[in-house]
């Protein structure tokens, strides 16, 4: 099962920008993760994302469910900065991750 989960509807705002709205949204991202196989985050109609709002918002998942978190999340409508942040951001939480957790 999926479920819909839309930045603009939730943030009212075409620029995220707070590490603290951001924590918001990722704890009801987890929320519904708990319930569903899949969750697409949609970023259609935002214009600008900061690093720190994606690494909360990503990034943190990354780093307390593993790298394959990413696997169950869909991203949609995202302009060409917001996907250069997503991969960054993801890229560096899933080594962070990697180095935490090697034996």
């Amino acid at each position: 099962m999926q479920a819909a989960f839309s930045i603009l509807e939730r943030t009212q705002s075409q620029f995220l920008g707070s590490r603290f709205r951001a924590r918001e949204l990722r704890e009801e991202v987890e929320r519904l993760l708990a319930r569903v196989d899949e969750v697409v985050l949609d970023f259609t109609g935002m214009k600008s994302a900061t690093q720190s709002f994606i690494d909360e918002l990503v990034g943190v998942l990354v780093l307390r469910h593993g790298p394959d978190i990413v696997q169950r999340l869909v991203f949609k409508g995202c302009t060409d900065d917001i996907k250069e942040i997503l991969g960054f951001v993801v890229s560096s939480r899933s080594e962070d991750f990697l180095k935490k957790n090697q034996h």
